[in-house]
C-alpha cells in the first residue's frame, strides 16, 4: 500500500497591509450602522413630533369651539324658535286671547237669534253653523280683510291701505255686526298701542282715515311688530271660533267637553280657512250663509238677549 501523503497546511501570513484593510472595512460597516440606525431613530421623532403637532393644532382649533357651545345656539334656547319667533308667539297668545280687553264674550254674531229660531239646539247643529260661517261667511271674508291688510302694511302702501279699511268697513250686512267688529277694531288698537306700541303704528293708523274693523286692526298691528302672515291668521280664526263655541256653550247650553270636542272638530276647517284667505285677494270675497246674515239681522230686534250682537 503506497503511503499517503500529508498536504502541509501553511500558516497565513498577514501582512500590516491587510490588517489595515480589514480595519478600514470593520469602520466603514460601523458606520453604516449607525448611519442607517440615525435615519430610523430620526423619522421616527419626526413623525411623532409631525403627529404631537398635529394634536396640538387640532386642540388649539377645537377649544374655541367648545368653549362657544357652553351657550346653546338660541333656536336651543328658544325650544326651536328663534328669539322674534318666540316673541311673536307670546303677543298672538296675549292679542287673540279671550282676556284680552276686546269685549269679544259680549258678542255671538248672530247665534243667539239661531238658537231662538231653532237653527242650533244641540252641538252638531252649531258644528254646522260655525263650520259654514267660517269657510263660507263672515269668517272667511274677516280672513281676506286681514291677510291684504298685512300685506299693505308691510309693503307700507298706505293708499291701498285705505282702500281696504273702507272696503272692510262697508262690507259687514247689519249695524249689530257693524257695532261688534267696529267696537273690537277699536279696543283692540287702544290696548295693543298702550302695551304693545310700534314706531309707525300711529302713522299706519292714520292712513286708514275712518273707523277700522276688527280683522284689519289685527293684520296691521301684526304687521308693524313684523309677525308672518301665516301665524297671525291661524291665531285669529282660533280665536274667533273659540268665542263662537263659547257663546253657543252659554245660549244651549253645552258643558265644557262639548265645547273642547267642537274646536277640536274645527281644527281642519280653520287650517283650511286661513290658507284660502291668506292666497285670495279683495275679488274672492263673498258670503253664502244667507241665514247666518239673517240671524245677525234678526238679532237687533230679539226681545230678550243675553250678548250685543
Amino acid at each position: 500500500m503506497p503511503a499517503m501523503r500529508m498536504k502541509a497546511i501553511r500558516p497565513r501570513i498577514t501582512t500590516p497591509a491587510m490588517t489595515m484593510r480589514m480595519i478600514t472595512a470593520m469602520v466603514m460597516m460601523i458606520i453604516t450602522i449607525t448611519t442607517v440606525i440615525t435615519i430610523t431613530i430620526t423619522t421616527v421623532i419626526i413623525i411623532t413630533t409631525t403627529s404631537i403637532a398635529t394634536t396640538t393644532i387640532t386642540t388649539i382649533t377645537t377649544t374655541p369651539m367648545l368653549m362657544t357651545t357652553n351657550e346653546p345656539p338660541r333656536s336651543e334656547a328658544w325650544g326651536g324658535m328663534t328669539e322674534g319667533e318666540a316673541a311673536s308667539l307670546y303677543r298672538l297668545m296675549t292679542w287673540l286671547s279671550p282676556s284680552f280687553p276686546v269685549g269679544a264674550f259680549s258678542y255671538s254674531s248672530g247665534i243667539e237669534w239661531a238658537v231662538e229660531a231653532g237653527d242650533i239646539k244641540d252641538a252638531a247643529s252649531l258644528r254646522d253653523w260655525l263650520a259654514a260661517m267660517l269657510s263660507e261667511g263672515s269668517g272667511f271674508c274677516d280672513g281676506v280683510f286681514l291677510a291684504q291688510t298685512h300685506q299693505a302694511t308691510m309693503a307700507r302702501d298706505f293708499a291701498r291701505l285705505r282702500e281696504i279699511a273702507e272696503l272692510a268697513a262697508a262690507f259687514v250686512p247689519s249695524r249689530e255686526r257693524q257695532l261688534e267688529t267696529t267696537t273690537q277694531g277699536r279696543a283692540f288698537i287702544d290696548a295693543a298701542r298702550a302695551a304693545w306700541s310700534s314706531p309707525d303704528l300711529d302713522e299706519i293708523i292714520a292712513a286708514c282715515a275712518g273707523a277700522i274693523v276688527y280683522p284689519v286692526a289685527i293684520g296691521l298691528v301684526s304687521a308693524t311688530h313684523d309677525i308672518p302672515l301665516a301665524p297671525v291668521l291661524h291665531a285669529f280664526f282660533h280665536a274667533v271660533v273659540s268665542n263662537w263655541i263659547s257663546a253657543g256653550a252659554r245660549l244651549i247650553p253645552l258643558g265644557q267637553t262639548d265645547s273642547q270636542r267642537l274646536l277640536a272638530g274645527l281644527e281642519p276647517a280653520v287650517s283650511a280657512t286661513a290658507i284660502r284667505a291668506r292666497d285670495a285677494s279683495l275679488d274672492d270675497l263673498g258670503s253664502t250663509t244667507f241665514r247666518a246674515d239673517l240671524a245677525s239681522l234678526r238679532h237687533e230686534t230679539q226681545y230678550t238677549r243675553l250678548f250685543r250682537s
